[in-house]
């Protein structure tokens, strides 16, 4: 069967986002996120190891799914659902051959003809793109592309589409609209006071 998004909302429990991200995607969780990425790019494989598998205990209780960013050998020791590869990660079909069929495999692209590239090349079942807004997320971010590229994008591509980037409550409709499948967040839960009411705020407006 094809993958589909459980829901508009894809949150991101980043370590870098000043919170435990255990305790973090707990709240997430609580919140009714059904796939949630976990994203630590500073830890060591241990460390990462570690916190994949204490995520992918409340995930399993939750009954949600777990994607573990960049790493496909950690997604596989501890059992999660997929991973979510960057440019310069793995290649799609190499962390196929390492999950299995059953895996949910996502990719992130930034340019259109990262895109192409990524959907000629097949074996995944998701792509993101972005960042649509200006996001401090990540150290060194792509330049922004805005919701013009996003709707580009989606004519282009017929696989579920996420997109990501500086999306927070004030946007997430529009991006929607725009053509994305779901929307992932990282800065919009995690730097609020309650993420738990966040998440579910979230996931009530894009569903309504």
């Amino acid at each position: 069967m094809p993958f589909r998004f459980p829901s508009p909302l894809y949150p991101i429990a980043d370590a870098a986002a000043g919170r435990d991200v255990v305790a973090l995607a707990e709240q997430m969780l609580a919140g009714g996120a059904r796939l949630l990425q976990l994203r630590a790019k500073d830890a060591t494989t241990r460390a990462l190891i570690d916190l994949a598998r204490a995520v992918k205990q409340r995930t399993d209780r939750a009954g949600a799914r777990l994607i573990v960013n960049d790493r496909a050998d950690v997604a596989a020791l501890v059992g999660a659902d997929g991973v979510h590869l960057g440019q310069d990660d793995l290649p799609p079909a190499a962390a196929r051959a390492l999950l299995g069929a059953g895996a949910i495999i996502g990719v992130s692209t930034h340019t259109l003809s990262q895109v192409d590239a990524a959907v000629a090349a097949g074996g995944i079942d998701y792509l993101a793109f972005g960042p649509i807004f200006t996001t401090a997320s990540k150290r060194n971010p792509d330049p922004v592309q805005g919701l013009d590229v996003l709707r580009r994008v989606r004519q282009r591509c017929a696989l579920p589409l996420v997109a990501i980037g500086g999306i927070d409550a004030s946007t997430a409709a529009t991006v929607r609209a725009a053509g994305a499948d779901a929307i992932a967040v990282i800065s919009a839960i995690a730097a609020a006071t309650d993420p738990m009411r966040a998440t579910r705020e979230l996931n009530d407006l894009l569903i309504a």
